[in-house]
């Protein structure tokens, strides 16, 4: 997790090629499947409402063998999203690990998107999905910390190799 251009993309990789785990990216997926109106609302810097999300993100996770562990990039976003996360696993007989977040200041984030250049990557747009982080997705590390999940924070304005060996470091089995 964390904020959009923080590098939970190319870490997601990076780490999914290490372990050979299936990486679940929502952005990906979202760009490919959403209609017209839904394409619209987020090229305006909007989030898709919780239960398209979900539905998405229901039909891939029903394709992955359940013993098999995998990285979910840009999921989950919101409490709800993460309160169905948890039922879905937990039906699933499996768990969540651990939440990985990725901090990087806005400034630095914003220069990365702007490098990126995709079409959404536009200053208000950036501002809005900074605000939508901010209002539903900040809450979420309390919330995941009173559920007894760890949360580890990894410095993301290093470079790109640094941040993956503290991941890796941080995810490792005792």
């Amino acid at each position: 997790m964390g904020l959009p251009g923080s590098g939970k993309g190319t870490q997601g990789k990076m780490l999914a090629d290490l372990h050979g785990m299936h990486l679940v990216s929502m952005g990906e997926i979202i760009r490919m499947y959403v209609t017209g109106e839904q394409r619209k609302r987020m090229l305006a810097g909007e989030l898709l409402s919780d239960e398209e999300v979900i539905a998405i993100l229901e039909k891939v996770l029903d394709t992955l063998p359940p013993d098999e562990e995998c990285i979910l990039d840009g999921f989950p976003r919101t409490i709800p999203q993460a309160e169905w996360l948890l039922k879905k696993l937990e039906s699933r007989h499996t768990a969540l690990k651990c939440i990985i977040h990725l901090t990087a200041s806005p400034e630095a984030v914003k220069a990365r998107l702007k490098a990126r250049g995709r079409m959404d990557d536009k200053d208000e747009v950036i501002e809005e999905r900074f605000r939508e982080y901010d209002r539903l997705t900040r809450p979420l590390f309390e919330w995941f910390t009173s559920q007894h999940i760890a949360v580890v924070e990894i410095n993301a304005e290093r470079p790109v190799q640094q941040v993956s060996d503290d991941i890796v470091q941080h995810i490792r089995p005792n």
